[in-house]
């Protein structure tokens, strides 16, 4: 048992779907059988989640103050107890200043545990980025808030859904911004980030595509000069270092590539371009029953000194209360950071 990684997993805000999909979760056997799972929240919330959820009598919330102080066993969850919400205030599936706060230390107190080494990686349930900044921390997002309090400067975000793997040169930022942003330096970093990351996840001869920037690359120049400028150069600076890459390669093809199995992971120049491939392939939607069938995916912030994976949904404030928020990405983004823990052991 002192063998499985330490996983701490944050609760998310406290009125989203967070706690109760960390229920759903850790009543599957298999999360024991790969680490110690540890969430960081407060246990109230929690045992209010097992009751949303119809787990009474099957799950029992064990609150601690230490790491080790974890039972870490099926039927059991472990929860290191923040204790800063105030039940009377808690408005579930709402947007509020005090879930905002919670959520925040949350994330400080995970990320202050996995820095003085006590845990082995973090796992990150959605926060609602409106929340934290009414409680005044301004952060456009849990990537950010890792930069931060890792003191790390080069980083960036990979979604992954099987063998579908992004990185992103740009995310929270608007499309005019992302396309100042789509510089020959910064594609080059994260070039080396997603070759980084394919070779922690296992993978050792990276296979990597740069998507273009603009329509059919640009056309010769016809509909824009960035890849003439800025993505071929970063390109060519990555086959000299003896990297394998590929590129650009129009946006409106490289992902399918990809999902066939010619590019290991790749190289999106904006948010939403490497975003909704990723959610086309993940999400599913029964339309007869009106509900998600499945929603599948993981966030993955890559850079850090610590592992970092996370939930590829929101807060789904809408279903928070109800006890139906389907748990597969969270059980995706352990999945994920076990891998990641082990292969960095």
């Amino acid at each position: 048992m002192q063998e499985k990684p330490v996983l701490g997993i944050t609760m998310g805000d406290p009125g989203s779907v967070g706690p109760e999909i960390s229920v759903k979760a850790l009543a599957h056997a298999g999360i024991y059988e790969q680490c110690r799972p540890l969430m960081i929240g407060d246990a109230k919330v929690m045992e209010q989640a097992v009751k949303t959820v119809g787990m009474e009598g099957n799950i029992t919330i064990h609150p601690v103050h230490a790491v080790e102080e974890g039972l870490y066993t099926v039927g059991v969850i472990d929860v290191f107890d923040m204790n800063v919400v105030d039940m009377s205030r808690l408005a579930v599936g709402k947007v509020s200043e005090h879930s905002g706060e919670a959520a925040f230390q949350y994330v400080k107190k995970v990320i202050e545990l996995a820095m003085e080494g006590r845990i082995d990686g973090t796992v990150t349930n959605a926060l609602s980025k409106e929340a934290v900044n009414m409680a005044g921390h301004h952060y456009s997002g849990h990537t950010e808030i890792y930069a931060e309090f890792t003191g790390t400067d080069k980083y960036t975000m990979m979604l992954a859904h099987h063998n579908l793997r992004v990185v992103h040169v740009s995310t929270h930022v608007s499309l005019r911004e992302a396309c100042d942003r789509a510089k020959r330096a910064r594609i080059l970093d994260v070039i080396h980030i997603a070759d980084d990351a394919c070779r922690t996840l296992g993978i050792r001869q990276p296979r990597i595509a740069v998507a273009g920037l603009n329509p059919h690359c640009g056309e010769g120049g016809l509909f824009g000069t960035e890849e003439i400028d800025e993505i071929i150069p970063a390109v060519e600076a990555a086959k000299a270092e003896g990297l394998n890459v590929t590129g650009p390669v129009p946006p409106d093809t490289v992902f399918s590539k990809a999902r066939g199995g010619m590019f290991d992971i790749v190289v999106a120049m904006y948010h939403d371009q490497g975003h909704i491939p990723l959610k086309v392939a993940g999400f599913e939607y029964d339309s007869a029953n009106e509900k998600w069938k499945a929603v599948e995916g993981v966030n993955i912030t890559l850079g850090l000194p610590i592992i970092r994976t996370s939930v590829d949904h929101g807060t789904a404030f809408d279903h928070a209360g109800l006890g139906d928020a389907n748990e597969l990405s969270l059980m995706n983004a352990i999945d994920y950071a076990v891998t990641m823990a082990n292969n960095k052991k």
